[in-house]
């Protein structure tokens, strides 16, 4: 097709020809000369409607088959079907959309018969040959199933609706890196003649990108359910109740929950994601089964989520109703804008454009602190490489899908900031052509730990963070936000988390949990210690000035010294920081993962059920002894408590709180210069240990109500 605008443009690309034609270039093609002829879209989007079969073959004893579908492409499979049972007819209605980098590859269907804890049987295979479709269009494909050991069999057919659609990755692409070059070069025409130019004659650079896409197959967006619970269900088994698990499936991706035994209303609290390969979104088929063992699971329900109807960068709280079947499952599902991961992302830094990064430093600047509060800032990730993976494959290589980026092929990554207290997690995958990626490490940083343009090496990790692995990933990571959104977002409550994790006994978590309150209470014990000191005049010098300071803070103190007490200890320990003198590193947690011994460990986990025991039963006794007091199980006590209750009243009433809590802190300091020999106590706890607990009043008849203690009394 050839432009010609006012006898200025002439050319074969209608798309730059109208922009030639917006900034003014006169460009006379040659009269001998022929351009290049546009070249093949890269890649192709490939949407199929499975709709039914026919007269499929007979696999089963009963005279029916179990069928379901395969689609394959260049060996790896990209799509499997439900389950229709029991039909020699089935209709699936399935939809799926794919990328398909090459026409040359046939799609390759398969259809197989279901048999639970057996191999499944083979009921046909057919070729859809992609290079015979039209574009933009769709076709209705009858695909005749045969089994090449029996070519002669009738195994029934299969009908399908298939469109193919060229993905113009290179016009969109050209687009977005011109757009960008003219925000860098005030010359606009240059840099657009510069870019024809290229893009005419070397393709291979204007398909770079794509390349890149291709390779790695980045995903649009990723699909974040959390799976809640369920109500109402249908019971399946003789007791009136069910075993039920979930499944999920969203193209050839799939996820199977635990089964929660005999519940109608079962909490599973379990999350997962899935990548969205298309931009339209897609559709997300749920079903319900209940656990048999020996025998085939019952099905319970279904249900399907259409994502393109929902909102991204918004978490929804989905009721479903389940069809054929009973009750309602509860979800909830959050869409990852596909602008956290697209193409130009991958080879262009942003900040480092002038004219970017002063638009983003705007975006983000104090004066626009009250518009779109939601958008704290943004950080962009530069991953630059990895090194020392450990070997994931048989041959001992490694195969990440984001290949080895190096100076100056760097992957860059823009991604949105909506809590600055966020953290950062970035997970090395090995990718497998014929299965699911393997994990080879992972590292959570938090954005507030970031130094901007800093480029770190950071140990990868295990899956839980609890241990390192092998490798190390280099990264160079910048964030910008707004300090007032990213300060009125820490006041607003955290998103109510309904994933939970399973709760499982541990005995090194336990010890571990246990050490991290011993040191807490330690701490307040040592405070108290250090207090106590100077009433002890342990140290005259000290003690005096303790005195001196509280006599003049009591008779001068003002509720606004609560907070400004916090504040000076606050800065105190940041100029401890600023001078060097951290003291942080001795409030770090050791690990508990030393290697010891078994009879150690045993010991270990002992003494803390001891401790614990003991400390429980402290805390028990204690709360019972204050409950006791005003029950009047010991009936002398309660009247000392009316008559201390009394005083205490009328001190208060008529003595100001200053004067008590000066005249308390004179009593403690000059008790010791009073009496050297006399032994530190509490009245308090004193009195409250004469109260029995409820452990020590089995057996032994404390309690007589007071009127008939009276009447004793009287008589």
């Amino acid at each position: 097709c050839l432009c010609n605008c006012e006898g200025r443009v002439k050319c074969k690309r209608p798309f730059f020809s109208l922009l030639l034609y917006l900034t003014g270039i006169n460009i006379v093609e040659p009269s001998n000369e022929e351009l290049p002829p546009p070249s093949k879209p890269g890649m192709y989007q490939l949407d199929i409607v499975l709709k039914k079969g026919n007269n499929l073959a007979i696999r089963d004893r009963g005279g029916t088959s179990d069928p379901y579908v395969k689609f394959k492409i260049a060996g790896k499979e990209v799509f499997r079907s439900k389950t229709i049972h029991k039909n020699l007819n089935p209709v699936w209605d399935e939809k799926v959309s794919l990328l398909v980098e090459s026409l040359r590859e046939p799609l390759y269907v398969k259809v197989f018969d279901y048999d639970f804890g057996l191999q499944d049987d083979f009921m046909g295979s057919a070729y859809l040959y992609l290079e015979s479709l039209e574009h933009q269009r769709t076709l209705d494909v009858a695909l005749d199933l045969k089994d090449p050991h029996y070519p002669n069999h009738d195994l029934g057919s299969l009908e399908l609706a298939v469109t193919l659609i060229p993905k113009e990755g290179d016009f969109r692409e050209a687009t977005m890196l011109m757009r960008r070059s003219w925000k860098r070069s005030s010359k606009v025409i240059t840099a657009l003649c510069v870019w024809v130019c290229v893009f005419v004659t070397s393709q291979h650079q204007s398909l770079r990108l794509s390349d890149v896409h291709r390779k790695a197959q980045l995903w649009r967006g990723i699909v974040s359910i959390s799976l809640i619970e369920a109500r109402d269900l249908q019971p399946m088994d003789a007791n009136g109740l069910s075993d039920p698990y979930v499944k999920f499936r969203m193209g050839h991706q799939k996820y199977k929950s635990k089964t929660i035994p005999k519940t109608l209303n079962p909490q599973w609290r379990e999350q997962f994601d899935f990548h969205l390969y298309d931009e339209q979104g897609g559709f997300i088929d749920i079903t319900i089964w209940d656990k048999d063992a020996g025998k085939k699971d019952d099905f319970m329900g279904r249900c399907q989520v259409d994502l393109s109807v929902l909102s991204k960068e918004c978490t929804h709280r989905l009721d479903l109703t389940l069809e054929e079947g009973e009750g309602t499952l509860v979800l909830l599902v959050t869409l990852t804008a596909s602008a956290a991961v697209s193409i130009a992302d991958l080879s262009v830094n942003v900040l480092d454009d002038p004219h970017e990064r002063k638009e983003i430093l705007h975006r983000y600047n104090l004066l626009r602190s009250f518009h779109n509060i939601k958008d704290v800032g943004m950080v962009q990730v530069k991953v630059i490489r990895a090194e020392g993976l450990m070997a994931a494959d048989v041959t001992g290589k490694k195969n990440p899908p984001t290949h080895t980026y190096s100076d100056p092929d760097i992957c860059f990554l823009t991604l949105n900031v909506k809590d600055i207290h966020s953290v950062l997690e970035v997970t090395v995958y090995d990718e497998d052509r014929d299965r699911s990626a393997d994990f080879l490490g992972k590292v959570a940083i938090p954005l507030l730990n970031i130094q901007n343009g800093e480029r770190k090496a950071y140990a990868l990790k295990s899956k839980e963070l609890t241990g390192p692995t092998k490798g190390v990933i280099f990264l160079e990571i910048d964030v910008i936000y707004n300090i007032v959104k990213a300060g009125m977002r820490t006041l607003i409550p955290i998103e109510q988390k309904y994933i939970e994790d399973e709760p499982r006994v541990s005995k090194q978590l336990l010890l571990h949990n246990f050490n991290r309150v011993r040191r807490c209470i330690m701490f307040l014990v040592n405070a108290g210690c250090y207090i106590n000191s100077c009433f002890e005049w342990e140290s005259p010098q000290r003690s005096i000035c303790a005195f001196l300071l509280f006599v003049v803070v009591v008779w001068n103190f003002e509720l606004y010294m609560v907070p400004l007490i916090l504040l000076m200890l606050l800065a105190w320990n940041y100029v401890l920081i600023a001078s060097g003198k951290d003291t942080r590193q001795g409030d770090v947690v050791s690990s508990d993962s030393e290697r010891k011994g078994f009879m150690n460990k045993l010991y270990a986990i002992q003494d803390v059920c001891i401790s614990v025991q003991n400390a429980l039963d402290e805390v028990a006794s204690y709360g019972e002894r204050i409950k006791n007091t005003f029950n009047w199980t010991v009936p002398f006590l309660s009247w000392l408590a009316i008559v201390a209750l009394c005083a205490a009243t009328l001190v208060v009433y008529f003595i100001p709180l200053r004067y008590i809590v000066l005249a308390w802190g004179v009593n403690m300091f000059t008790k010791k210069l009073r009496d050297p020999y006399s032994i530190d106590n509490n009245e308090l706890l004193d009195f409250l240990s004469r109260v029995p607990s409820d452990v020590q009043m089995v057996g032994i008849p404390y309690y007589i109500h007071p009127y008939c203690q009276l009447l004793q009394h009287c008589n």
